[in-house]
């Protein structure tokens, strides 16, 4: 994503002289909040004027309402809790006239407003640039019929627009996710797991109608999230005859032995002949074909309600802040801009580039180019798609390949190895391979801790269901699971040797990037260690070297994020009070630096960056006079590592000391909470792709490797570690790995989050320095495509 702004000096004088205005418009979505904070926040960091635009209904910006002065004070911390988006947001049909445009121009005019930051769906964004195209137009008949000055009208002679989008559906074209999607995931699985509850206590089959009118985004990541047996899109409808293939993919699953089926439908599914397919008309058919006990639910705007996940908080944030650097950076010539996320980077497209494919979709999907419609919603869009294919509709092959994977768990459990366990087996048995599960780490493949497909720890096709929901590891793990393998060498050869195991899939942390490196060691001494190894990192802490995401960080992220939540609301009828709070990550700052920025924090103490006393100090008088406002609450987190000296106690008991008077302190120490609770989407999500991906690879090198019937992998890309790198999921060889880790203290020598955390400092109104050395570059959408598709 964004990389922070670099502004050497006198930051004050980007924005000196400029003004600001940030509107949300259209339907509402979680982190619009957070979006607006950030704008407010960043714009009046770099000196400029930043105006709310409240309510745009009566005539677009020119409402009642509109163009009020921002206090500081209404954008503190406690806005990123909040759902919706508290400056209103409206549909609004007047500015869709030249008239309503007219009023609206001349309201930025008079305030001398030339930055205009709106936050909305493809709609919203359209109609902002059609106001910027008619810009010059609209000025000079207001000159004509004195509205405004010629002196106003040259000192507004051009109009900067920044967009951003907000939308649940995920359905605006050239980023991976827009504000409110991941909120509205969250959302969703709330549901669908207890729904899953009663759905296997009474044998049930559930059809969940999402939203999702034009984009079947929700409905696709929410069967892949809950192993959904059967999901339609608009996107790309079923194939004639889908009943039948419905139905005989229900039957199966219940043979299988699971005691549920799970069905989604998107609001605007339709057959390939384009007629509507409707949660009733899908329950009627089980019904009638099957015989099942089947309930729809229909979850419509609780959807859209609610907290916003940590994610969709840290991304408008992030966004909050590129979309100020673009206003001010911005020329006459600069085209329309929306600030989009693509993998893990913000980039800036042209914003009708974007309405345009995203048009394009819904042509293609009239046109029945359905296939079309897949590939111009975006490479993760279709890699979703295509693994969601291989796991519900793929059937594993009469003729076996002749391999076999064993899966293990290595250290402690983390939120969404579940979701990856069970999609390496299901995609490696449709491969065809006998696929094996390891027990107690390292220590159980040393002692023969194996089971086959259709052991007791339901390896089968089906008997892997209903895991998703878990947050504890598939593959049940003791204490010894964080032993390594050096000791173990000879055990170890010996079962690989007795179970003719072809490759090794590691999910873990820390421990299982190490143990792979010792068990890569190994080779020179035994040679059945001489077989492919995958690694995926799995781990709170996020410290794993080769990703810039572990599976399980986003869970415990959400954890911290609520706590905090609910730990400052605790303080509502209090005044002045701050809290200390310690979190997990090792040495990792990871998870206190993100939840500072989800929760609004005003400081967060991380081992990567020293501080000192003086540093103590300095934060000790910002929340004083912090308290001297009307905002009475104060948040400071502390990962666990960060200082052996300045430990919680330390820092509560100073804080505590210099606030007499002031303020009081409390202090909690979160611990395990953080490891455990249900996965979040993200994890189950990213943990099924990994695992989809990571047979996909150790197949080819095992049949690489391949030598008269023998496997023998001796080369460093024969071991790998499969991680998120920017923009993609990568493959890249233990080895090279080293030279990037801190061993010493369990953590990559380098990681992108370090660069957020100025973000954090000026949401927190600290007076400091922004990087902007490093910043998002304007990319055209189809060059972007081309280029991905090339990788792919």
């Amino acid at each position: 994503m964004a990389q922070p702004p670099k502004h050497c000096g006198n930051r004050e004088h980007m924005g000196a002289g400029k003004a600001i205005a940030v509107l949300t418009s259209g339907g509402d979505a979680q982190g619009m909040n957070a979006a607006v904070r950030a704008v407010v926040r960043v714009g009046i960091y770099t000196g400029a004027k930043v105006y709310f635009v409240h309510e745009p209904r009566a005539g677009g910006e020119h409402g009642t309402h509109s163009g009020v002065r921002v206090p500081i004070l209404f954008v503190g911390g406690g806005l990123c809790p909040q759902g919706g988006t508290v400056i209103g947001s409206a549909r609004c049909q007047d500015f869709r006239t030249r008239e309503g445009r007219l009023k609206a121009a001349r309201n930025l005019v008079k305030r001398g407003i030339t930055n205009l930051c709106v936050i909305g769906g493809d709609g919203s964004l359209t109609g902002a640039d059609t106001f910027r195209a008619e810009w010059s137009s609209l000025l000079a008949e207001l000159v004509k019929i004195g509205g405004i000055t010629a002196e106003e009208a040259k000192k507004s002679s051009y109009l900067n627009i920044v967009g951003m989008v907000g939308s649940i559906d995920n359905d605006f074209c050239g980023t991976d996710m827009t504000i409110g999607t991941d909120s509205a995931l969250h959302r969703i699985m709330e549901i669908v797991d207890a729904i899953t509850t009663t759905a296997q206590s009474h044998q049930r089959t559930f059809v969940l109608e999402v939203m999702g009118r034009h984009c079947g985004y929700l409905a696709l990541i929410t069967s892949l999230a809950c192993g959904a047996d059967w999901v339609f899109i608009p996107e790309s409808p079923p194939e004639d005859g889908w009943e039948d293939h419905l139905c005989r993919r229900l039957t199966e699953t219940r043979l299988g032995g699971s005691r549920l089926n799970i069905i989604i439908v998107a609001e605007g599914a339709i057959d390939r002949h384009g007629k509507a397919i409707t949660s009733d008309e899908v329950k009627d058919l089980v019904v009638k074909r099957l015989g099942y006990d089947t309930r729809v639910t229909i979850l419509g705007h609780v959807q859209r309600g609610g907290t916003p996940s940590a994610f969709d908080r840290i991304l408008g944030s992030r966004m909050g802040v590129e979309a100020v650097m673009a206003l001010l950076e911005g020329t006459p010539d600069t085209p329309a801009c929306v600030v989009s996320l693509s993998g893990n980077q913000a980039v800036r497209l042209p914003l009708m580039e974007c309405v345009q494919v995203t048009k394009d979709v819904t042509t293609a999907m009239h046109e029945k180019r359905f296939d079309d419609a897949v590939k111009l919603r975006g490479r993760s869009f279709q890699n979703n798609w295509n693994v969601y294919k291989l796991l519900a509709h793929i059937r594993p092959p009469s003729t076996k390949s002749g391999y076999t994977l064993a899966v293990l768990n290595v250290g402690a459990p983390a939120a969404g190895m579940n979701a990856a366990v069970r999609s390496t087996v299901r995609i490696g048995l449709i491969h065809g391979h006998r696929m094996l599960a390891v027990h107690d780490g390292f220590e159980g493949l040393a002692f023969g801790k194996v089971r086959g497909q259709r052991g007791a720890w339901g390896m089968g096709v089906h008997g892997e269901r209903g895991v998703h929901g878990d947050g504890r590891g598939a593959l049940p793990s003791h204490a010894s699971a964080r032993t390594l393998p050096k000791k173990y060498f000879e055990e170890i050869s010996s079962t690989i040797s007795t179970f003719g195991i072809h490759g090794l899939i590691i999910i873990g942390g820390f421990e299982a990037f190490i143990g792979s490196l010792e068990l890569m060691e190994g080779r020179a001494k035994f040679e059945e260690l001489c077989i492919p190894i995958c690694v995926i990192p799995a781990t709170v802490s996020n410290n794993v070297p080769g990703s810039d995401f572990s599976i399980g960080a986003d869970t415990a992220l959400n954890t911290i994020t609520t706590t905090c939540d609910r730990i400052k609301q605790s303080a509502a009828g209090t005044k002045r009070r701050v809290f200390i709070i310690e979190t997990m990550g090792g040495y990792c700052g990871y998870l206190a630096t993100m939840a500072g920025l989800a929760g609004g924090a005003d400081a967060a103490y991380i081992f990567e960056e020293h501080f000192s006393i003086r540093d103590l100090q300095i934060n000790v008088e910002h929340l004083t006079e912090k308290m001297k406002t009307t905002v009475k609450r104060g948040l400071v987190l502390r990962n666990e590592h960060c200082n052996e000296n300045y430990t919680t106690d330390f820092i509560y008991n100073l804080y505590t000391e210099e606030g007499k008077g002031i303020f009081d302190c409390r202090k909690n120490v979160l611990g395990h909470m953080q490891q455990g609770g249900a996965p979040t989407p993200f994890d189950r999500n990213f943990g099924t792709k990994m695992g989809a991906k990571s047979v996909a690879w150790i197949t080819g090198k095992i049949k690489e490797c391949s030598r008269h019937g023998r496997i023998f992998a001796n080369t460093a890309d024969s071991a790998c570690l499969l991680g998120m790198r920017k923009r993609s999921l990568v493959f890249q060889p233990l080895t090279e790995l080293k030279e990037q880790t801190d061993f010493e203290h369990r953590i990559p020598k380098e990681q992108w989050w370090l660069k957020l955390r100025p973000i954090l400092k000026i949401l927190a109104k600290y007076n400091i320095e922004l990087d902007t050395s490093e910043k998002a570059l304007m990319e055209h959408v189809r060059q972007k495509r081309i280029s991905q598709e090339s990788s792919m």
